[in-house]
């Protein structure tokens, strides 16, 4: 472990690794406000007036595996952006590496600030606030960008609003459509699956929450253990996206895994870990069936990615429908304007947008997903979501000094007890998103 960086003419002696990345962030900083000073003496800048009469803020994500910055104004246009993805990195080392991601952080943090700022033809002095994810989240990504953006702070004298990362995914349908509060969310990503209902712009229910694993993350377990990177085709893909793919070329009903996962438990929580299990079982049978050997990718691939893809957004699904009848059962939602915002990198999945939409138009609600772009991790929603709580007055840091990151977060009020109290069966109202599955 590392607690001693040294310089030329100058030895500095940590206590703890935070400090010597608060240290190195903070050089980041120094390095990114010189180069930006430069290039402006560099060139004759004629800055334009044209964002005076309105608010801007700059988003920095580093909460994981990419380095994103963007700046919104207060209508939720995107001024500037850019982003720098580390998939191949992680793809070749076999999943994310924390201490390889946090290097690329730092390794790209100021470039990626500089070039949003530069497509927006703006300049620090011009914000009127700068917004980072500080939970939940890697430590060690977590550490950069959250001590990069307070360094900018301090240095320009620009407030800081500190982001968690759950509710910048929540809210970031609100730039691109009116939904209007309160409404019913649902996240799935890498890293998180969880239901909430969202109140107001830093009020949210929690209904709900994986008690092991992510969807995302299992997905891309899975593919790995599919050798679907050994296929030319997907290759440079994420695994998430590499099931996907190969699951339209499959049969969804030709392998079964058996009973939902928690289906005992009549409330809103999420697993994800037997499904995963479910399918190595599958895996290693078929690859003894079929004389596998070692980089082979089995001829049943599609097949399988196709059930079990079936598998884990069912599980999704059925959750989400007892989450529904609970906010009905409660009234959290005024009936005929029910929306479901579902977002995060799953989210991206048409398969899963499919069965969204299938549930939604049983439950009278209307399915609301963002672009793409704005489900996976980037700079414009936490800047949007800054914009959001900078209009609103809330959330600004009043001592910069005392924000720290906060790895592990959840997201408002655990209503949890009170969904499992309720004991609401769908022994009768389950909503069927395919024909009955056959045997394998």
């Amino acid at each position: 472990m590392l607690n001693r960086f040294s310089m030329k003419n100058s030895s500095f002696h940590y206590n703890n690794l935070g400090c010597y990345y608060k240290f190195l962030c903070n050089m980041v900083a120094v390095g990114f406000s010189k180069s930006l000073l430069k290039s402006k003496r560099n060139e004759r800048h004629f800055h334009t007036s044209r964002y005076l009469s309105q608010s801007l803020v700059l988003g920095i994500e580093t909460s994981c595996d990419d380095t994103g910055a963007a700046i919104v104004d207060s209508k939720g246009n995107v001024i500037g952006e850019a982003l720098h993805s580390q998939l191949q990195t992680h793809l070749e080392m076999g999943g994310i590496i924390p201490p390889i991601a946090r290097d690329l952080h730092i390794e790209n943090i100021s470039r990626i600030v500089e070039t949003a700022l530069q497509n927006a033809d703006l300049e620090i002095k011009d914000l009127s606030a700068i917004a980072a994810t500080v939970k939940p989240g890697m430590p060690l990504s977590l550490l950069v960008g959250t001590h990069f953006a307070k360094q900018l702070c301090k240095k320009s004298n620009i407030p800081f609003i500190p982001i968690h990362h759950m509710e910048a995914h929540a809210l970031t349908a609100r730039m691109v459509e009116k939904v209007d509060f309160p409404f019913l969310v649902l996240l799935a990503s890498g890293g998180h699956c969880l239901l909430a209902v969202a109140n107001k712009i830093d009020e949210f229910l929690l209904l709900g929450e994986s008690i092991d694993n992510a969807p995302g993350e299992v997905l891309d377990k899975v593919a790995r253990r599919l050798k679907l990177r050994n296929l030319p085709a997907f290759s440079t893909l994420s695994g998430g996206k590499a099931i996907e793919e190969l699951a339209k070329q499959g049969d969804a009903t030709a392998f079964d895994f058996g009973n939902q996962p928690m289906y005992k438990y009549n409330d809103c929580s999420f697993s994800f870990s037997g499904l995963r299990a479910k399918i190595h079982r599958h895996v290693e049978r078929e690859e003894k069936n079929h004389n596998v050997e070692a980089d082979q990718v089995l001829p049943s691939a599609a097949n399988l990615c196709a059930s079990f893809q079936h598998a884990l957004f069912g599980h999704i699904c059925r959750r989400l429908q007892r989450g529904m009848l609970y906010v009905d059962m409660k009234q959290m939602i005024p009936e005929g304007a029910r929306k479901l915002v579902v977002s995060g990198g799953v989210a991206c999945n048409s398969h899963f947008r499919k069965y969204l939409s299938i549930v939604c138009a049983e439950m009278g609600y209307t399915l609301v997903c963002p672009p793409p772009k704005l489900c996976t991790d980037n700079g414009i929603m936490i800047a949007w979501n800054g914009m959001e709580k900078w209009t609103a007055g809330v959330g600004v840091a009043k001592d910069i000094d005392a924000i720290d990151i906060e790895p592990k977060a959840t997201l408002g009020i655990n209503m949890i007890e009170d969904v499992r109290s309720c004991n609401i069966s769908l022994k009768k109202k389950g909503i069927k998103l395919l024909p009955k599955k056959v045997k394998c």
